[in-house]
């Protein structure tokens, strides 16, 4: 019997996630641990990427499978929490066999939070490598939201941002994933109003029941985002993952085609000074897959990609010295728990 949905990428079976931030510093990490390697890809489409090992996830590189996926603050700085990822998986004896060492594979894509009003003089020493490592001794099957690991300092156009997930099996059983950190140039809501750009998507009232409006104001497409953004400044990067039997090549088609959750979340997407990423994991856990389910699968990372970004602007709580309010300080209710129950 199927277990009931977490709406978490956890939800995927063979997938922990662990966070670790510093609200001083207004920045963490997020990481996406597998329990045994899994397949994995990736697809850019931002014009600012910041990313890790990210060539090797092309279809013709040698090495198929991934032990984890990190998700970071800190511009080039949070590159390192791969490193600290890296370390303590080597210490657990996990990693690519290259004779008698073992190397872990850890692909790993960053946000730019350093300036978003944290305390960012660390002085010699960034943090971030110690920030992995302890998202992954926090790695579990439940993980907070919102305010959080990656999310903790991330911002949009007019709210804060955040860290979102959500998920959905298909008829076949197959169930399919998203986790996403946002800190992108436009916007999630439309216009000046509540209501989020995901609405069609929403599912259980997970990021507010508002739907969308019957019809779009004047101020539905018009152009807010960041300003004085610079290449680098703002990105969404996100990883989708599915249980299913995926070579790489299909892992591939999964993140170009995850993209779709991105367009249909953030209004504008893709801009030259966004690094919008999507890793892609396929844990093979379920069983053999059709070509009808390759696109069932990838419409629906599109679609919990597109969730998990409103999730994760919904959940943003306020911190001192915020520089945009969260969704729920501009338009009302009452703040929710950090933790997915």
């Amino acid at each position: 019997m199927d277990q009931p949905l977490r709406n978490l990428i956890t939800d995927v079976a063979g997938l922990s996630v662990g966070n670790a931030d510093d609200p001083r510093l207004k920045s963490g990490v997020t990481v996406v641990v597998c329990d045994e390697p899994a397949v994995a890809s990736g697809h850019v489409m931002g014009g600012a990427p910041g990313t890790r090992e990210t060539d090797l996830l092309a279809p013709e590189a040698m090495v198929e499978a991934v032990d984890a996926v990190v998700l970071s603050g800190g511009s080039a700085f949070g590159l390192d929490a791969a490193g600290g990822v890296m370390a303590a998986l080597a210490a657990a004896g996990r990693g690519f066999v290259v004779g008698s060492a073992r190397v872990p594979i850890v692909p790993a894509a960053i946000l730019f939070d350093l300036l978003n009003g944290g305390d960012k003089d660390w002085g010699d020493t960034p943090p971030y490598a110690a920030l992995g490592r302890a998202a992954f001794a926090a790695a579990r099957e439940t993980f907070a939201l919102g305010s959080a690991g990656a999310g903790i300092g991330a911002t949009t156009a007019n709210l804060k941002g955040g860290l979102g997930s959500a998920s959905m099996r298909l008829p076949g059983g197959i169930t399919v994933a998203a986790l996403a950190a946002v800190n992108a140039v436009g916007q999630a809501t439309i216009g000046d109003g509540p209501n989020f750009w995901a609405g069609p998507f929403e599912r259980d009232g997970e990021f507010g029941g508002l739907a969308s409006p019957a019809a779009f104001g004047d101020d539905a497409t018009r152009l807010n985002h960041k300003t004085r953004a610079r290449p680098g400044e703002s990105t969404t990067i996100a990883v989708v993952a599915t249980d299913a039997r995926l070579d790489k090549a299909g892992a591939k088609r999964l993140a170009v085609v995850a993209h779709d959750g991105i367009a249909h979340a953030i209004w504008p997407a893709h801009t030259a000074f966004d690094g919008d990423l999507v890793f892609a994991l396929a844990t093979q856990r379920a069983g053999g897959t059709a070509d009808a389910d390759v696109v069932a699968i990838g419409a629906a990372a599109a679609a919990c990609l597109t969730r998990a970004i409103a999730r994760g602007v919904y959940e943003a709580t306020p911190a001192p010295d915020d520089l945009v309010p969260t969704w729920r300080e501009r338009f009302g209710g009452q703040i929710a728990s950090r933790t997915t129950p």
